[in-house]
Protein backbone atom coordinates (compact mmCIF):
# COMPACT_ATOMS: atom_id res chain seq x y z
CA UNK A 1 0.00 0.00 0.00
CA UNK A 2 2.75 2.50 0.54
CA UNK A 3 3.90 1.56 -2.77
CA UNK A 4 0.68 3.17 -4.41
CA UNK A 5 -0.32 5.76 -2.00
CA UNK A 6 1.11 8.38 0.04
CA UNK A 7 0.06 7.81 4.18
CA UNK A 8 0.50 11.12 5.15
CA UNK A 9 -2.93 12.07 6.77
CA UNK A 10 -4.65 15.39 5.53
CA UNK A 11 -8.37 16.76 4.55
CA UNK A 12 -8.32 16.83 0.83
CA UNK A 13 -11.99 17.59 -0.14
CA UNK A 14 -14.94 18.67 1.73
CA UNK A 15 -18.71 17.87 0.83
CA UNK A 16 -21.20 19.62 2.91
CA UNK A 17 -20.61 18.64 6.02
CA UNK A 18 -18.63 15.09 4.82
CA UNK A 19 -14.88 15.35 4.65
CA UNK A 20 -11.96 12.94 2.71
CA UNK A 21 -8.44 12.89 4.39
CA UNK A 22 -5.91 11.11 2.40
CA UNK A 23 -6.53 7.82 4.94
CA UNK A 24 -9.71 7.50 3.53
CA UNK A 25 -8.61 7.40 0.12
CA UNK A 26 -6.04 4.98 1.54
CA UNK A 27 -8.39 2.63 3.08
CA UNK A 28 -10.43 3.00 -0.10
CA UNK A 29 -7.59 2.06 -2.23
CA UNK A 30 -7.09 -1.50 0.00
CA UNK A 31 -10.67 -2.13 0.05
CA UNK A 32 -11.35 -1.82 -4.02
CA UNK A 33 -7.59 -3.72 -4.29
CA UNK A 34 -9.43 -6.49 -2.35
CA UNK A 35 -12.56 -6.94 -3.98
CA UNK A 36 -10.59 -6.50 -7.49
CA UNK A 37 -7.32 -8.61 -7.52
CA UNK A 38 -6.16 -6.34 -10.75
CA UNK A 39 -6.61 -3.26 -9.45
CA UNK A 40 -3.29 -2.63 -8.16
CA UNK A 41 -1.81 -3.04 -11.60
CA UNK A 42 -2.97 0.40 -12.70
CA UNK A 43 -0.21 3.20 -11.86
CA UNK A 44 -0.25 5.13 -8.43
CA UNK A 45 -1.98 8.39 -10.53
CA UNK A 46 -4.91 6.14 -11.35
CA UNK A 47 -5.20 4.40 -7.98
CA UNK A 48 -5.09 7.69 -6.30
CA UNK A 49 -7.71 9.45 -8.87
CA UNK A 50 -10.38 5.95 -8.84
CA UNK A 51 -9.82 5.27 -5.09
CA UNK A 52 -10.75 9.58 -4.46
CA UNK A 53 -14.13 8.81 -6.61
CA UNK A 54 -14.86 6.28 -4.90
CA UNK A 55 -15.07 7.57 -1.42
CA UNK A 56 -16.68 10.95 -2.84
CA UNK A 57 -20.21 8.48 -4.03
CA UNK A 58 -19.99 6.79 -1.27
CA UNK A 59 -20.33 10.65 0.43
CA UNK A 60 -22.53 11.66 -1.49
CA UNK A 61 -24.50 8.58 -0.50
CA UNK A 62 -24.44 9.17 3.02
CA UNK A 63 -24.98 12.71 3.00
CA UNK A 64 -28.86 11.73 0.70
CA UNK A 65 -29.10 9.15 3.37
CA UNK A 66 -29.31 11.26 6.35
CA UNK A 67 -31.20 13.45 4.53
CA UNK A 68 -33.72 11.22 3.68
CA UNK A 69 -33.81 8.72 6.84
CA UNK A 70 -33.92 9.69 10.43
CA UNK A 71 -32.15 6.69 12.01
CA UNK A 72 -31.16 4.39 9.09
CA UNK A 73 -30.32 0.44 9.77
CA UNK A 74 -30.07 -2.24 7.62
CA UNK A 75 -31.24 -5.77 9.21
CA UNK A 76 -28.56 -8.29 9.88
CA UNK A 77 -29.78 -10.71 7.61
CA UNK A 78 -29.46 -9.18 4.74
CA UNK A 79 -26.50 -7.85 5.19
CA UNK A 80 -25.05 -11.14 5.56
CA UNK A 81 -26.79 -12.58 2.43
CA UNK A 82 -24.87 -9.47 0.34
CA UNK A 83 -21.51 -10.21 2.29
CA UNK A 84 -21.88 -13.80 1.05
CA UNK A 85 -22.26 -12.92 -2.31
CA UNK A 86 -18.80 -10.95 -2.20
CA UNK A 87 -16.52 -13.68 -0.93
CA UNK A 88 -18.18 -16.15 -2.83
CA UNK A 89 -17.61 -13.67 -6.16
CA UNK A 90 -13.62 -13.71 -5.23
CA UNK A 91 -13.69 -17.19 -5.27
CA UNK A 92 -13.74 -17.86 -0.65
CA UNK A 93 -16.06 -20.40 0.85
CA UNK A 94 -17.31 -19.06 4.03
CA UNK A 95 -17.48 -15.58 6.22
CA UNK A 96 -14.45 -16.96 8.31
CA UNK A 97 -12.31 -17.08 4.75
CA UNK A 98 -13.04 -13.85 4.13
CA UNK A 99 -12.56 -12.27 8.03
CA UNK A 100 -8.69 -14.05 7.09
CA UNK A 101 -8.51 -13.03 3.43
CA UNK A 102 -8.99 -9.20 5.03
CA UNK A 103 -6.92 -9.43 7.45
CA UNK A 104 -4.14 -10.61 5.45
CA UNK A 105 -5.09 -7.29 3.39
CA UNK A 106 -5.56 -4.95 6.20
CA UNK A 107 -8.76 -4.05 5.49
CA UNK A 108 -11.01 -4.11 8.45
CA UNK A 109 -14.28 -6.57 7.87
CA UNK A 110 -16.41 -3.84 9.94
CA UNK A 111 -15.67 -1.04 7.51
CA UNK A 112 -16.69 -3.70 4.36
CA UNK A 113 -19.82 -4.43 6.60
CA UNK A 114 -20.33 -0.99 6.71
CA UNK A 115 -20.00 0.03 2.64
CA UNK A 116 -22.29 -2.39 2.31
CA UNK A 117 -24.87 -1.58 4.54
CA UNK A 118 -24.64 2.01 2.82
CA UNK A 119 -25.10 0.86 -0.67
CA UNK A 120 -28.11 -1.09 1.07
CA UNK A 121 -29.60 2.11 2.60
CA UNK A 122 -29.24 3.68 -0.85
CA UNK A 123 -31.00 1.24 -2.12
CA UNK A 124 -33.70 1.41 0.04
CA UNK A 125 -33.85 4.95 -0.50
CA UNK A 126 -34.09 4.62 -4.63
CA UNK A 127 -37.01 2.01 -3.74
CA UNK A 128 -38.48 4.68 -1.75
CA UNK A 129 -38.20 7.21 -3.97
CA UNK A 130 -39.14 5.51 -7.49
CA UNK A 131 -41.61 2.54 -6.89
CA UNK A 132 -44.41 4.42 -7.71
CA UNK A 133 -43.19 5.38 -11.03
CA UNK A 134 -42.32 2.11 -12.06
CA UNK A 135 -43.82 0.95 -15.18
CA UNK A 136 -44.20 -3.14 -16.06
CA UNK A 137 -46.26 -4.36 -18.26
CA UNK A 138 -48.38 -7.67 -17.20
CA UNK A 139 -50.48 -8.30 -20.02
CA UNK A 140 -47.04 -8.27 -22.38
CA UNK A 141 -45.38 -10.17 -19.54
CA UNK A 142 -48.18 -12.93 -19.75
CA UNK A 143 -47.85 -12.81 -23.14
CA UNK A 144 -44.51 -13.28 -23.87
CA UNK A 145 -44.53 -16.60 -21.32
CA UNK A 146 -47.88 -18.61 -22.99
CA UNK A 147 -46.54 -17.70 -26.40
CA UNK A 148 -42.07 -18.92 -25.36
CA UNK A 149 -42.70 -23.14 -25.66
CA UNK A 150 -39.23 -22.81 -24.47
CA UNK A 151 -38.75 -24.66 -21.12
CA UNK A 152 -35.26 -23.29 -21.14
CA UNK A 153 -33.79 -19.80 -21.11
CA UNK A 154 -30.33 -18.43 -20.57
CA UNK A 155 -28.59 -16.43 -17.94
CA UNK A 156 -25.50 -14.23 -18.26
CA UNK A 157 -23.03 -13.19 -15.81
CA UNK A 158 -23.06 -9.96 -16.67
CA UNK A 159 -20.36 -7.11 -15.98
CA UNK A 160 -21.19 -3.03 -16.85
CA UNK A 161 -19.86 0.07 -17.42
CA UNK A 162 -22.02 2.66 -17.09
CA UNK A 163 -20.75 6.36 -18.55
CA UNK A 164 -22.82 9.77 -19.75
CA UNK A 165 -21.31 12.09 -21.90
CA UNK A 166 -22.39 16.04 -22.26
CA UNK A 167 -22.85 15.79 -26.30
CA UNK A 168 -23.54 13.03 -28.63
CA UNK A 169 -19.88 14.29 -30.22
CA UNK A 170 -18.26 12.62 -26.79
CA UNK A 171 -19.21 9.16 -27.41
CA UNK A 172 -16.80 8.07 -29.72
CA UNK A 173 -14.14 9.73 -27.77
CA UNK A 174 -14.89 8.00 -24.38
CA UNK A 175 -15.93 5.13 -25.93
CA UNK A 176 -12.45 4.81 -27.71
CA UNK A 177 -10.52 5.75 -24.36
CA UNK A 178 -12.92 2.79 -22.24
CA UNK A 179 -12.07 0.07 -25.23
CA UNK A 180 -8.38 1.08 -24.82
CA UNK A 181 -8.32 0.83 -20.90
CA UNK A 182 -10.49 -2.60 -21.72
CA UNK A 183 -7.37 -3.70 -23.96
CA UNK A 184 -4.57 -3.11 -22.07
CA UNK A 185 -5.83 -3.02 -18.54
CA UNK A 186 -8.83 -5.26 -18.21
CA UNK A 187 -12.71 -4.90 -17.97
CA UNK A 188 -12.46 -5.00 -14.48
CA UNK A 189 -9.90 -2.19 -14.41
CA UNK A 190 -11.68 -0.12 -17.15
CA UNK A 191 -15.30 -0.46 -15.30
CA UNK A 192 -13.11 0.56 -11.88
CA UNK A 193 -11.80 3.58 -13.64
CA UNK A 194 -14.84 4.87 -15.88
CA UNK A 195 -18.04 3.74 -14.25
CA UNK A 196 -20.66 6.01 -13.06
CA UNK A 197 -22.62 2.94 -11.87
CA UNK A 198 -22.36 1.67 -7.84
CA UNK A 199 -21.00 -1.52 -9.38
CA UNK A 200 -17.93 -0.10 -10.32
CA UNK A 201 -16.16 -0.50 -6.88
CA UNK A 202 -16.78 -4.32 -7.91
CA UNK A 203 -14.89 -4.61 -11.19
CA UNK A 204 -18.69 -3.72 -12.95
CA UNK A 205 -20.22 -7.09 -11.53
CA UNK A 206 -23.36 -6.91 -11.98
CA UNK A 207 -24.49 -10.79 -11.27
CA UNK A 208 -26.66 -13.04 -13.35
CA UNK A 209 -29.02 -11.24 -15.57
CA UNK A 210 -31.70 -13.59 -16.40
CA UNK A 211 -32.42 -13.05 -20.79
CA UNK A 212 -36.48 -12.65 -19.57
CA UNK A 213 -35.73 -9.92 -17.29
CA UNK A 214 -34.48 -7.65 -19.97
CA UNK A 215 -35.91 -6.31 -23.02
CA UNK A 216 -36.29 -7.46 -26.52
CA UNK A 217 -33.51 -5.49 -28.18
CA UNK A 218 -30.93 -6.39 -25.44
CA UNK A 219 -31.72 -10.16 -25.20
CA UNK A 220 -31.19 -9.59 -29.04
CA UNK A 221 -27.48 -8.29 -28.55
CA UNK A 222 -26.76 -10.60 -25.49
CA UNK A 223 -27.88 -13.61 -27.73
CA UNK A 224 -25.61 -12.38 -30.31
CA UNK A 225 -22.77 -12.81 -28.44
CA UNK A 226 -20.45 -15.46 -26.49
CA UNK A 227 -18.67 -15.83 -23.04
CA UNK A 228 -16.19 -12.51 -22.77
CA UNK A 229 -17.56 -10.64 -25.59
CA UNK A 230 -18.47 -7.16 -24.79
CA UNK A 231 -21.06 -4.88 -26.51
CA UNK A 232 -20.90 -1.74 -27.97
CA UNK A 233 -22.65 1.09 -26.38
CA UNK A 234 -26.44 0.69 -25.49
CA UNK A 235 -28.46 3.51 -24.80
CA UNK A 236 -29.78 3.42 -21.79
CA UNK A 237 -31.82 6.20 -19.31
CA UNK A 238 -29.13 8.58 -17.99
CA UNK A 239 -26.24 7.37 -20.27
CA UNK A 240 -24.46 4.48 -21.84
CA UNK A 241 -23.73 1.18 -20.89
CA UNK A 242 -21.54 -1.43 -22.44
CA UNK A 243 -21.50 -5.25 -20.79
CA UNK A 244 -19.47 -7.83 -20.91
CA UNK A 245 -20.32 -11.90 -20.55
CA UNK A 246 -17.99 -13.40 -17.92
CA UNK A 247 -20.42 -16.64 -18.17
CA UNK A 248 -23.62 -18.15 -19.80
CA UNK A 249 -26.20 -20.96 -18.50
CA UNK A 250 -29.17 -22.42 -18.82
CA UNK A 251 -32.33 -22.06 -16.29
CA UNK A 252 -35.54 -24.14 -16.05
CA UNK A 253 -38.38 -22.38 -16.19
CA UNK A 254 -41.05 -22.35 -13.62
CA UNK A 255 -43.89 -24.17 -15.66
CA UNK A 256 -46.79 -22.44 -12.96
CA UNK A 257 -47.42 -19.78 -15.54
CA UNK A 258 -48.42 -17.27 -12.28
CA UNK A 259 -45.13 -17.44 -10.45
CA UNK A 260 -43.38 -17.49 -13.81
CA UNK A 261 -45.21 -13.58 -14.16
CA UNK A 262 -44.22 -12.88 -10.73
CA UNK A 263 -40.90 -13.71 -11.58
CA UNK A 264 -39.95 -11.50 -14.55
CA UNK A 265 -42.21 -8.53 -12.57
CA UNK A 266 -39.62 -8.68 -9.96
CA UNK A 267 -36.86 -8.85 -12.57
CA UNK A 268 -37.94 -5.86 -14.12
CA UNK A 269 -38.62 -3.93 -11.49
CA UNK A 270 -35.75 -4.29 -10.23
CA UNK A 271 -33.88 -3.19 -13.38
CA UNK A 272 -35.96 -0.45 -13.53
CA UNK A 273 -34.67 0.62 -9.94
CA UNK A 274 -31.38 0.54 -10.79
CA UNK A 275 -31.83 2.65 -13.59
CA UNK A 276 -33.50 4.98 -11.60
CA UNK A 277 -30.62 4.83 -9.19
CA UNK A 278 -27.30 5.37 -11.44
CA UNK A 279 -29.63 8.49 -12.88
CA UNK A 280 -30.36 9.71 -9.20
CA UNK A 281 -27.14 9.92 -7.77
CA UNK A 282 -25.73 11.69 -10.95
CA UNK A 283 -28.15 14.30 -11.05
CA UNK A 284 -27.53 14.72 -6.91
CA UNK A 285 -23.66 14.62 -7.87
CA UNK A 286 -23.87 17.34 -10.51
CA UNK A 287 -25.59 19.88 -7.76
CA UNK A 288 -23.60 19.03 -5.04
CA UNK A 289 -20.64 21.46 -4.21
CA UNK A 290 -17.40 19.32 -3.65
CA UNK A 291 -14.58 21.41 -2.50
CA UNK A 292 -10.74 20.90 -2.66
CA UNK A 293 -8.94 21.73 0.59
Amino acid sequence: MKNALSIENKILLKIDNEIITSIDVEKEYRYLAALNKNFKDLDKKEIFEISKKSIINEKIKIIEINKSFKNPSIKEEYLELVISNIYKRIGLNDLKSFKEYLKNVNVKYLDVKKKIEIESLWNELIIAKFSSKININVNEIKKDIINNKKNISKSYLLSEIFFEVQNSNEINTTYEKIKDTILKKGFENAAITFSLSSTASQGGNLGWIEEDSVNKNLREVLSRLKINDITNPITVPGGFIILKINEIKEVKKNQNIENEIKRIIKLKKNNQLNQFSKIYFNKIKRNIKINEI
